[in-house]
């Protein structure tokens, strides 16, 4: 089509953001317009729009002007304008009729303030949980016995070096499912391979060693090796979830008889030993710090297990157990070296 031809269909009419050419079907005035975009109002676009500009279409809304709006955001009163004719540029709506008193809303603003205030709830919403999700989160710690003096150091130590992360010990002789949540770390002397799936590192050498007490040994001496348990008294431990090694080397060491009673509580076990009801396999180390207890000879080689702490890849990500971590094996390992806890 000619030009000319065109030039006369085209009239122009004025909106809210400028001029609009509309299609008339009587010939009008000839006027060019250049832009890109005849009208705001013409192409409406479908993807949402800046949160932000809501976020100043509510304060204008409620304060009844750009200045004071401004005052409540915290940005200059032409940020203001600006985003409030950019949020009406994208909607293709008068969100706001502007006099010398502010900016009064319009029908159109009262109908989108609902949901404009469901997004502002929202973004409090996900924001308070982005905080909660950040805070650090209680390290859940289980291990099958008793933490010495020096370990339970290091636990303080460590708390006075991060007060913001809480410790809580889980204890549990049997063994709780890392990979299922129900502790962050474990301390185990290991009896078999850990799970591949776990985060593993060696911190020391767990040693056992047998011991009675001093009223066992007034009555019936003590032996001073494997080869002297004949006449001796022995008590055990059996669980399910717990590995039976210790049990099987008793076992393999003296007759059925001689074993007066096996438990499956090691709180049990070692108010028997001390009631000098027999002989039993201890940590050497936690044993050794307890006066109660008489060592019968030197550690069991065959029953060394490294001590292993373990930790759940879903707790490995939380930076308060990388923390821990880090704080912790180092100064455990410097301590112990080749020692249990």
């Amino acid at each position: 089509m000619p030009l000319g031809a065109v030039l006369q269909k085209i009239s122009i009419e004025r909106c809210h953001h400028g001029l609009s050419p509309f299609l008339q079907d009587e010939p009008q005035p000839t006027l060019v317009v250049l832009c890109k975009k005849l009208c705001c109002s013409t192409i409406m676009k479908t993807e949402f729009w800046n949160w932000s500009d809501v976020r100043v279409f509510l304060a204008v809304f409620r304060e009844g002007s750009t200045l004071a709006a401004s005052r409540k955001l915290g940005v200059a009163q032409p940020t203001v304008a600006r985003r409030i004719d950019e949020l009406e540029h994208q909607t293709g709506l008068i969100l706001f009729e502007r006099d010398t008193r502010g900016f009064k809303p319009t029908a159109q603003a009262h109908s989108l303030v609902q949901f404009a205030e469901i997004l502002e709830k929202a973004s409090e919403s996900f924001a308070a949980k982005a905080r909660e999700l950040s805070k650090p989160k209680p390290i859940r710690i289980t291990s099958p016995g008793y933490f010495s003096d020096q370990t339970m150091d290091l636990f303080t130590e460590f708390a006075a070096f991060q007060p913001e992360i809480a410790i809580q010990f889980v204890h549990s002789v049997g063994v709780l499912n890392l990979l299922e949540g129900e502790a962050d770390i474990a301390f185990r002397v290991a009896m078999s391979d850990p799970d591949e799936n776990l985060i593993g590192r060696k911190i020391g050498t767990e040693h056992f060693a047998l011991y009675g007490t001093q009223n066992y040994a007034d009555k019936f001496g003590l032996p001073r090796s494997s080869n002297e348990f004949h006449g001796h008294r022995f008590v055990t431990l059996m669980r399910e979830d717990v590995p039976d090694i210790l049990y099987q080397w008793i076992v393999s060491h003296v007759s059925p008889d001689q074993i007066i009673n096996t438990f499956s509580d090691l709180e049990m076990l070692h108010a028997s030993i001390k009631a000098g009801m027999g002989l039993g396999l201890i940590h050497a180390r936690w044993a050794d710090t307890d006066d109660a207890f008489v060592r019968c000879f030197d550690n069991i080689s065959d029953l060394s297990r490294p001590v292993m702490m373990l930790i759940g890849p879903e707790a490995y990500r939380r930076p308060e157990v990388k923390a821990f971590t880090k704080f912790f094996a180092p100064r455990y390992a410097a301590i112990f070296s080749d020692q249990s806890s």
